[in-house]
């Protein structure tokens, strides 16, 4: 069984940086495609960041391209969002995703596996 366990979240000022892990067990992902997602109040989920672990290719949202940087560390079967120069605008719940099918990896229909979500909140 797939599990997805975030951490990380928090209060941040606006300019500030949090650095979020996603710890994932029950499966081997070398072949899986691993990404963030984020949903604020009132809004749909929308897409922040992936990345395919076993070539490390990134991929990235327009509103995260040069302030996020996503990474996996293999030996610990960990994906990392590092968020640097926070807005306002960041504020949401962020959800980790996991799936096997390396396409798709904008589309939050395309993730079989979530995590239960960390909660990032930018103060102004």
């Amino acid at each position: 069984q797939v599990q997805l366990v975030e951490a990380g979240g928090g209060l941040v000022q606006a300019g500030g940086s949090l650095r979020l892990s996603c710890a994932a067990s029950g499966r081997t992902f070398s072949s899986y495609k691993m990404g963030w997602f984020r949903q604020a109040p009132g809004k749909e989920r929308e897409f922040v960041a992936a990345i395919l672990w076993s070539i490390g290719t990134t991929y990235y949202a327009d509103s995260a391209k040069g302030r996020f940087t996503i990474s996996r560390d293999n030996a610990k079967n960990t994906v990392y969002l590092q968020m640097n120069s926070l807005n306002p605008e960041d504020t949401a719940v962020y959800y980790c995703a996991a799936d096997p099918r390396a396409y798709g990896v904008k589309y939050a229909s395309l993730y079989d596996y979530w995590g239960q979500g960390t909660q990032v909140t930018v103060s102004s």
